[in-house]
């Protein structure tokens, strides 16, 4: 596993800075900073779940109430390539019914002019 990456680490190239403030986001709930990584016609897919095109369908998929509090996010490993960044880390969460995600997951973000114009996301729950 690679130690923790940090969007200010000055080792890491701009995108791979933009990803770790994407999950940086994710960990502390400050939607607005993942919303201004994102191109205005982002896609998110998760193939066989959903897909989402534009930045006011992700700000709505994000604020979805299907989760309660604040999920655990790992990074294990992150690998660039062009213009794309793999990111690949566990993740747990609860739900509001109770039940709890204890999943790894693999997201592919693709980059334009330094923002996030697509993520492809694969995740299996661990239970």
């Amino acid at each position: 596993m690679q130690p923790e990456m940090s969007e200010s680490d000055p080792s890491l190239s701009p995108n791979k800075r933009a990803v770790a403030a994407y999950v940086e986001g994710f960990r502390t709930g400050d939607h607005d900073a993942i919303l201004s990584l994102l191109t205005e016609d982002v896609i998110w897919e998760m193939p066989g779940d959903f897909s989402i095109t534009g930045k006011a369908a992700f700000h709505k998929e994000i604020e979805n109430d299907t989760f309660t509090g604040k999920p655990t996010l790992t990074v294990i490993r992150m690998v660039e390539e062009n213009d794309v960044v793999v990111l690949l880390g566990t993740v747990e969460a609860r739900f509001t019914d109770g039940g709890e995600l204890h999943g790894i997951f693999s997201d592919y973000f693709h980059f334009r002019e330094g923002l996030i114009r697509r993520i492809e996301s694969y995740q299996v729950d661990n239970r």
